[in-house]
């Protein structure tokens, strides 16, 4: 048993713990995203930690629990994981030439309360590519795409799909990893 739990299914958040040699349990929250994002109309930033607060104070425990969210935000509008290939396909035509940003929000919620949280923006330009190179994408990278909010995985072959990036890696996986570890080693949580 661990004293810290990832309220989240994302491999990508898991693996990132993982491999800074962090102890956790995975618990999902299933949390109603949609409900919470239909209410709020504050700033992208609080939607995000709005959303991983909620994820975290699901799992009822004494353990410290990390919430965590991603959203991508293009010309004002907000994007969802695609449903299936059309729609990511829809997205990434859409991204094309474009500066978007991805927003973090993440929290660490012990007893009933928020202890520590965290949000950051990070820019990512997407290149002009061709449409034989978004079919190739598309083709290769198959259903791994519908996992995130942009239809990429920069660990991947998404990292073709851009000319600019300006912000933290870790967070573009989904998980501002190196403040979280900060916060971690505090609660002894973390390696010191």
């Amino acid at each position: 048993m661990t004293s810290l739990i990832l309220a989240s299914g994302s491999s990508a958040r898991a693996s990132l713990l993982r491999g800074a040699a962090v102890p956790f349990d995975v618990e999902v929250s299933g949390v109603d995203e949609a409900a919470i994002k239909d209410k709020h109309d504050g700033s992208p930033e609080d939607l995000c930690l709005a959303l991983a607060a909620a994820k975290a104070a699901k799992i009822a425990t004494d353990k410290f629990v990390i919430g965590a969210d991603q959203i991508l935000i293009c010309d004002g509008k907000i994007y969802d994981k695609p449903a299936d290939l059309d729609v990511a396909r829809s997205n990434l035509l859409e991204l094309k030439g474009k500066d978007h940003h991805l927003v973090n929000g993440v929290v660490i919620y012990r007893n009933g309360e928020i202890v520590w949280q965290f949000s950051n923006r990070i820019r990512l330009r997407m290149r002009d590519f061709s449409s034989d190179f978004l079919d190739q994408y598309i083709a290769h990278q198959g259903d791994t795409i519908l996992s995130s909010v942009g239809s990429y995985r920069l660990e991947a072959m998404g990292s073709h799909l851009f000319d600019d990036i300006e912000g933290d890696y870790f967070s573009i996986l989904g998980l501002p990893l190196l403040p979280l570890l900060d916060e971690l080693r505090k609660h002894g949580l973390a390696t010191k």
